[in-house]
C-alpha cells in the first residue's frame, strides 16, 4: 500500500514529508497517510430530467422550532439538506441541536442523534438540565460511519445530527479519526446518504485556533449550509451566522441568550446591544443583518500613550478601518489623535462589517478625546470618506424606524439621503465630519 503526506490544516498533499506546508504555510502539519490507487471506475445508467418538471413544494421546508434559526436558514430546514455547524468548544452547539431535536420530535418527527463524544447517560443528564425529556429522539453513541448509516437507514428519521464529524471514522481508511482523509471521506458519504434518502442532516464541526472549521475546505464545499455559532463562552449572548447558504441569505444572523435552561432566542437584539450610559466615548449606530436592522453601541476610549507608538486596539471592527477614521479625524476635522492610545469596542460581541457605522465610530472617538458625552437619544448613520465627507448608505428608512421603536429622538444622516416620511424623530442632515462633531459635541 502506498502512502502520502497530507496537511492536517488545509488538506494539501505531498509525496514526501515537508516541514512547512507549501499551500497554507503552517509548520509540522504534514502527516503520513496510506492510500490506494483507484484505477477501476464503475458506471451506471442514468437519465437526466427536465428542470421545470421536477416537483416542487413549499412544504419541503421544516421549521426548526426556533424563529431565529428559521431566519438564518431562510425559512427552516430543507428536506435532504446537509448543514455544517461550527463553533468554539463550549459555545453551545450541542445544546442548540438538542433543543432543535426536541422540537421536531415533539411535533411528530423522528430524530436520530449520533454522538461520538458523549455517552447516553451524559446526554440524558444534559437534556434533563434544559428540561428536555427526549421522547422521539433516537440516540446512538457510535463513531464508525458504516454502523451509523446502516442504523439510520432502519430508522429513516426526519433529522439526523452527527456530533461531531471529527470523531467519526471509516473502517476502510487506516488514518486516525479527525484526519483530513477521514473528515473528507466521511463527509462525502454522509452527503450522498442524506441526498439519496432525503434526510436533513446536521454535522457539528470543531474549529481551529484561528476560528475556522477544522478539516479540509472540501467539507465546506460539499455541504449546503455552513453556520458559525459565535460569542464569548463567559458572555451571555450567542450569535448564529450563515457563512454559506444555498437555500437562503448569508447575511442573516440569529441572536440567542445562554441561560441555565438552555438557549433562549432574542427577538429584539437592538434592546440588548445598547445601554442607558451617558459617558463620553459612547455612540449608537445601526447595522443591517440580512433584512433586519440592529442598533448597537460603539464605545471608544482614548488616553495619552506611554509607548513610542500609540496603541490601536479594536473589538468588533476592522483595525485598518479604525486607522483610516483616526486619520480623517486628524486631517479633516482638526481633532488631535496623535499621541493617544485608542481603544474601540462594539458592545455585545457584534462585528461591524458595513461602513454605515463610520459616523458613529468617529464621533465616539471624538467624544472620548474631548471628554464630552453624546446625547444617548441620538443615532448616527453614514459612511465617512477620506475627504471628511459623510456618504449615504442603503436602507436609511429601516434603520430610522428601528431607532424610533426603541425611543430614540434624533437621527443624524448624510445630507444626500432621502428622509423617510411618517417618522416622529428629529432628522439632522450633515455633509461632513466636522459639521457632525460640531452638532453632536458643540464647539
Amino acid at each position: 500500500m502506498k502512502s502520502r503526506f497530507v496537511c492536517q490544516n488545509c488538506g494539501a498533499v505531498s509525496l514526501k514529508w515537508l516541514g512547512r506546508c507549501p499551500n497554507c504555510g503552517e509548520f509540522n502539519t504534514m502527516v503520513e497517510e496510506p492510500f490506494e490507487d483507484k484505477k477501476t471506475f464503475k458506471t451506471k445508467d442514468v437519465k437526466p430530467v427536465i428542470l421545470s418538471e421536477v416537483p416542487f413544494k413549499e412544504e419541503m421546508r421544516r421549521s426548526a422550532g426556533i424563529e431565529e434559526i428559521d431566519r438564518v436558514l431562510g425559512g427552516g430546514f430543507v428536506k435532504g439538506s446537509l448543514i455544517l455547524l461550527g463553533g468554539d468548544p463550549g459555545i453551545g452547539k450541542s445544546t442548540l441541536m438538542l433543543q432543535i431535536s426536541d422540537y421536531i420530535a415533539r411535533s411528530g418527527g423522528s430524530v436520530f442523534y449520533v454522538s461520538g463524544e458523549e455517552s447516553p447517560i451524559q446526554t440524558r443528564l444534559r437534556a434533563e438540565r434544559i428540561n428536555i425529556r427526549g421522547d422521539g429522539i433516537n440516540f446512538l453513541a457510535e463513531t464508525e460511519l458504516e454502523t451509523i448509516l446502516k442504523t439510520c437507514e432502519g430508522i429513516r428519521p426526519e433529522l439526523m445530527v452527527i456530533d461531531s464529524i471529527q470523531t467519526i471514522y471509516k473502517a476502510s481508511i487506516s488514518s486516525a479519526p479527525g484526519s483530513v482523509s477521514q473528515v473528507r471521506e466521511c463527509g462525502g458519504d454522509i452527503m450522498r446518504f442524506a441526498k439519496e434518502k432525503g434526510i436533513t442532516t446536521v454535522i457539528i464541526g470543531h474549529v481551529t485556533k484561528f476560528g475556522i472549521i477544522a478539516g479540509p475546505k472540501t467539507l465546506e464545499h460539499i455541504v449546503d449550509t455552513v453556520l458559525y455559532f459565535e460569542g464569548e463562552k463567559e458572555g451571555q449572548y450567542r450569535i448564529l451566522r450563515a457563512i454559506k447558504n444555498r437555500f437562503g441569505s448569508t447575511n442573516e444572523i440569529g441572536v440567542f441568550e445562554m441561560t441555565a435552561k438552555g438557549l433562549k432566542e432574542v427577538s429584539n437584539p437592538s434592546s440588548i446591544f445598547i445601554s442607558d450610559s451617558n459617558a463620553p466615548g459612547s455612540a449608537i449606530v445601526s447595522v443591517i443583518e440580512g433584512s433586519r436592522p440592529i442598533l448597537v453601541e460603539v464605545q471608544a476610549l482614548t488616553s495619552p500613550t506611554f509607548f513610542n507608538y500609540p496603541q490601536r486596539v479594536t473589538t468588533g471592527i476592522d483595525y485598518k478601518r479604525l486607522a483610516m477614521l483616526l486619520a480623517v479625524l486628524e486631517r479633516r476635522a482638526g481633532v488631535n489623535a496623535y499621541g493617544l492610545d485608542c481603544f474601540v469596542n462594539v458592545v455585545g460581541g457584534i462585528k461591524l462589517f458595513e461602513p454605515s457605522s463610520d459616523l458613529g465610530i468617529t464621533l465616539a472617538i471624538a467624544s472620548s478625546i474631548r471628554n464630552k458625552p453624546i446625547d444617548k437619544n441620538m443615532i448616527f448613520i453614514g459612511e465617512v470618506g477620506l475627504g471628511g465627507e459623510v456618504r449615504p448608505v442603503y436602507s436609511v428608512d429601516l434603520r430610522i424606524k428601528e431607532a424610533e421603536k426603541l425611543g430614540l429622538k434624533v437621527a443624524m444622516i448624510p445630507a444626500k439621503s432621502l428622509i423617510p416620511k411618517g417618522v416622529n424623530m428629529e432628522i439632522v442632515s450633515i455633509s461632513g465630519i466636522r459639521e457632525a462633531i460640531e452638532y453632536a459635541l458643540g464647539q
